[in-house]
């Protein structure tokens, strides 16, 4: 038995497929004509992005829009003018093969980004050495790994799944992946997770321990593979998958299916999403609304600020696809930490405490605040839209986003443009200073929204992308948790709503603390909301409260962990 890391939930049953590249080599060779050999780089860049392009297509009907984002991320980089352009000046300028020139281009921009702080700047490295690959099998004639065309039953073994790998999985054959390298928050498990397939990664060593058809059982939720299993494994993980996909089955009963508590506390279950495409599956799982819009996607993978009138149409879509449910949408949140060329950020020492969010709309209000706030107004006159402003430490910064708002519904009237004249505006809950003055922030705003992910990394002081201490983010900290168990006790005695965006809210651990609490509104992934659902509605929040009161009277993480999951359990 090897453990990995649970990367896409289920069991997966089948004989290794073992999956390994063709490896090139990728020499300095000079060329006689740089201009001959600069067309046969077109040509190759060209065929990679038809290829892209068609796995882009498929992976839209195959799972949706939002995953096909992934590959369509690829096309920005393989026509971003500056990388070709770069790769193009190598090869005329050093007289050297297309392929070195790739290989050396490509290499310092994926070198970049595995640099940054950020996590889906990290995952554009492995982007990058993905079209890399692809341009140099290209014009090497190497035919990529075929793993479209695997038998029935098969578990993909792999050193690492590439997202272009990934995006031509079929998902009737493939019963399972196994990787070496990777991360719960890779391009690859992303898609693992969209097209269904249990996944395990970063299981160490593991291309030496499986060979070619051996049979494989493995655990995505627990993140367990076994190799040859015994007779008794194999019968105890087959009854685990029919137990598995019979509670996935049942889940389809939820649908439709009010979110009200034993003793009759209704809940707001909402969904996180990232832009208009991932309305589809909020509708699929019955999500009450949107509790959480990131519009920073709309801002990423482009060459110009998005005008009011893209932004509009993105926001209005969401809005009259709900049909007057609630959307809360997050205003930009972001900083010196994303790449986004044409806004000019320099890079921060500490993104994380830097210039952003917040701090970077009010003080380039004009470009970037203004424009928004009119997008979001102009779209709240077609549904449920509500404001939430990200990152607030002190008084005066929801103040400013408060006045301005007021000064561009000033605009609209003059215009006659029409708008929700009674739109909500909320903050995002995320840091300690928000959290130690919630009670006042209360009286400021129409409801709050708990960002867990920030707070808990704000609250402990850790940087949740960085594993020497990972240790110590936890949500179940008793810090964390008095922290959240405050601002919701401030929301409610100001008679305001409050809510989670963050990844507690769909934890199964964290669901019957927060209602006890006395939580308003739950966002989360919209595949996690039938079993929420299915949790929230078997509590009664009275009963909770001695359950809540025990969790709280700990003093580690690990105790309140340990507590929380042998009640689940029960």
């Amino acid at each position: 038995m090897y453990k990995g890391t649970n990367a896409s939930a289920g069991i997966g049953i089948g004989k290794a497929a073992i999956i390994k590249e063709v490896e090139m080599v990728i020499r300095p060779d000079k060329v006689a004509n740089g201009q001959t050999e600069v067309e046969r780089f077109r040509d190759a860049l060209s065929e990679t992005v038809a290829q892209t392009k068609a796995l882009a297509e498929d992976l839209a009907t195959k799972v949706g829009e939002k995953e096909a984002e992934i590959m369509q991320g690829h096309l920005m980089l393989l026509l971003d003018p500056m990388m070709t352009g770069e790769i193009e000046s190598a090869i005329t300028g050093e007289s050297v093969c297309s392929e070195y020139a790739i290989e050396t281009v490509c290499t310092t921009y994926a070198d970049m980004f595995a640099s940054m702080d950020d996590e889906l700047m990290q995952q554009r490295a492995t982007d990058m050495r993905d079209i890399k690959t692809r341009m140099q099998q290209v014009l090497q004639g190497v035919k990529p790994v075929d793993i479209a065309s695997l038998p029935e039953n098969s578990i993909i073994v792999a050193k690492d799944l590439t997202p272009s790998m990934t995006a031509g999985i079929n998902p009737a054959h493939v019963t399972g992946i196994v990787t070496e390298l990777g991360g719960k928050t890779s391009h690859s498990a992303i898609l693992a997770r969209a097209l269904e397939i249990p996944a395990v990664v970063a299981v160490n060593g593991v291309m030496d321990k499986i060979q070619d058809g051996d049979s494989v059982v493995l655990d995505g939720s627990e993140g367990v593979v076994i190799v040859n299993p015994t007779d008794v494994q194999m019968a105890e993980y087959t009854a685990k998958r029919d137990v598995f996909l019979q509670e996935k089955k049942d889940l389809e009963r939820f649908i439709g299916m009010p979110t009200v508590t034993k003793d009759g506390v209704h809940i707001e279950l909402v969904a996180n999403i990232g832009n208009p495409d991932d309305l589809a599956k909020v509708l699929q799982y019955d999500g009450e609304g949107v509790g959480l819009f990131r519009t920073e996607f709309l801002f990423m993978d482009r060459t110009s600020m998005p005008t009011e009138e893209e932004q509009f149409e993105a926001y209005k879509k969401v809005a009259v696809g709900l049909s007057g449910k609630p959307v809360i949408i997050r205003t930009l949140d972001i900083g010196g930490d994303k790449e986004i060329p044409y806004m000019g950020l320099a890079k921060d020492e500490n993104p994380f405490l830097g210039y952003r969010a917040i701090r970077l709309c009010l003080d380039r209000k004009e470009d970037i605040y203004r424009p928004q706030i009119r997008a979001l107004l102009r779209a709240s006159a077609f549904g449920g839209i509500k404001i939430m402003v990200p990152m607030i430490t002190c008084l005066d910064e929801i103040r400013e986003a408060k006045a301005l708002i007021e000064d561009v519904k000033k605009e609209l009237d003059k215009e006659g443009i029409a708008y929700n004249k009674d739109i909500q505006v909320g903050i995002m809950v995320e840091t300690a200073a928000a959290s130690l003055m919630a009670d006042v922030f209360a009286k400021e705003v129409d409801f709050f929204s708990i960002g867990t992910n920030d707070l808990t990394q704000y609250t402990m002081s850790v940087d949740r992308g960085n594993e020497k201490i990972s240790y110590l983010y936890s949500t179940f900290n008793p810090a964390v948790l008095r922290s959240i168990r405050n601002i919701i006790t401030c929301a409610r005695e100001a008679g305001i709503m409050v809510g989670m965006c963050g990844e507690a809210a769909s934890d199964p651990m964290m669901i019957p603390l927060l209602l006890a609490f006395g939580l308003n509104e739950f966002s989360m992934s919209a595949s996690a909301i039938l079993k929420s659902r299915k949790m929230i509605t078997g509590y009664s929040t009275e009963d909770l409260q001695a359950v809540a009161e025990k969790a709280m009277s700990f003093t580690t993480a690990k105790e309140v962990e340990a507590y929380m999951k042998e009640f689940v359990n029960q």
